[in-house]
Parts: structure tokens; sequence; C-alpha cells
């Protein structure tokens, strides 16, 4: 363990270097550059919350601020993991002429994301002082389920990187398959309004109940249940074990098939 300690330091100044870089690129020739982290959620609560709560009539207590809280949650790890899939690919030009930890690159991948996770929860607190929502000691405590879904993205980033070199297809499919998710997801409707069926269905989604746990902790000035802490914790250290198995399985072959 204190080889794998050392070797992360030794690389660390390489890390930070590919989180500024994948930062920089992600907002060159922007006017608004990082500002868009604030503004690309706020936006989207925006025109979610008109079509939801004025078309089909949620009727959910501080609608924009349910629909900000999912997104706070799902549009990281989709952020995250879409990334993360394709950096062991996008860095085969580096990889093929020195050594480097090669699982540096979906951390710098995630950790980006986490930058424009970090940005969403400040949007998120900034709506909650604009509609005068209170804001509990409790929110502080809502870091937690978002620890858990960063370590299960990064879990997750680093199974679809390890796959996606030898399964170029996952590229394309991916995106289907989250659009699919995002509508498994509590992001944008009340769980009170599913059929029992559809509702166990959604349960059974990661995502679910990391997103129960941020808004009860964030604006509704609840504990999370023991039973979802526990499966919380759970999904997030099975997806990284799973995500550590396939990556470090199939790493050294990924120089062939780059």
């Amino acid at each position: 363990m204190s080889t794998y300690i050392k070797n992360f330091l030794k690389f660390q100044p390489l890390l930070s270097e590919l989180v500024a870089r994948d930062v920089k690129i992600k907002y060159r020739r922007s006017v608004l550059g990082v500002l868009w982290t604030l503004l690309n959620p706020l936006c989207m609560m925006v025109i979610l919350s008109v079509v939801f709560s004025n078309i089909f009539k949620f009727d959910v207590e501080n609608f924009p601020l349910y629909v900000l809280s999912g997104q706070v949650i799902f549009n990281f790890f989709n952020d995250a993991t879409t990334s993360s899939m394709t950096s062991i690919i996008s860095n085969a030009a580096l990889l093929k002429k020195i050594y480097v930890p090669k699982y540096l690159f979906v951390l710098a991948r995630v950790f980006s994301s986490f930058i424009n996770l970090m940005a969403s929860f400040t949007a998120l607190l900034l709506v909650m002082v604009a509609v005068r929502a209170e804001l509990h000691w409790m929110v502080f405590l809502s870091f937690i389920p978002l620890l858990m879904v960063v370590v299960f993205s990064l879990g997750v980033g680093m199974l679809l990187a390890a796959l996606t070199v030898r399964f170029r297809d996952i590229m394309h499919l991916y995106s289907v398959f989250t659009t699919g998710l995002m509508y498994l997801t509590p992001v944008i409707y009340p769980m009170s309004m599913l059929p029992d069926g559809i509702k166990t269905v959604v349960m059974m989604n990661p995502l679910t109940n990391y997103v129960i746990m941020f808004r009860d902790l964030a604006f509704h000035n609840t504990l999370p249940s023991a039973g979802g802490l526990f499966l919380g914790i759970v999904e997030c250290l099975a997806a990284m074990a799973l995500g550590l198995y396939v990556f470090y399985k199939n790493q050294d072959e990924f120089i062939l098939n780059i």
C-alpha cells in the first residue's frame, strides 16, 4: 500500500496539470469561461421548472430547488463517467511515449467534473437564498452523499475507461444509456406520482438513493435513513471495487488497443 501511495504522490503534479488542462480545454474560447459552470445548471433549472411546473402541473414545493438538486447529482455522474470513458484513448500519444500510471487520466476527468459539481452546488445555494429557503446547518452534511456519488462515479468511470479501450461501441451506446437513466432518476418528477411497479424500478437505480439523501439534507433538513446511508456506502464501494478490478486487470493491454 505504501508503494501505491508513494507512486501517487510522485505523479501528483502531473494529475494537477491534467485537471487544469481538462478545465481549460472545456472552456477554451468561451467568453464567459468557467462562469458557465454556474450558468448552465441555472439555465436548465429555469427551463425545466417552467415546463414541468406549468405544463405538467407537478405540485412540488420549491420546484426549482427540487430540479436543481437532482441536476447536481445526475449531471455530475453523467459528466464524470462520459469524460472518463475516453480518458485512456484520448491520451494514447502520451501513454505510448512514457510511463504514467493510467488511472491518473480517469482521476483527472473525475476531478475536473468535481469542480463543476462544486459550482453546481454553489448555484443551488444561491437559488436557496434567492427564493428565501431555509439554510439549515444540515446543508453542510450534504457533502456525504456528494462524496458517495464521486466515489461511485469514479468506479463506473474506471470500468468504462477500461472497456472502451477494447469495445469502442460503448462510446456511442453510453449516451443512449444515460438518457434512459435520467428518466429513471427522480430529477424532474416527484416519486409520489409513480405507480408502485415503476417506483420499484426507479429505486433500483443507485443515483435515486443519492438524490433522495442529498435533497433530505440540503433543504428538507432531515437526516437520511440508516438503510439509505448503508445502501449508498455499499453501492459506491461496490462500484469502486468493480472498476478497480476491471481496470487493473486490463491496463497492461491498453497499449495494444489504443
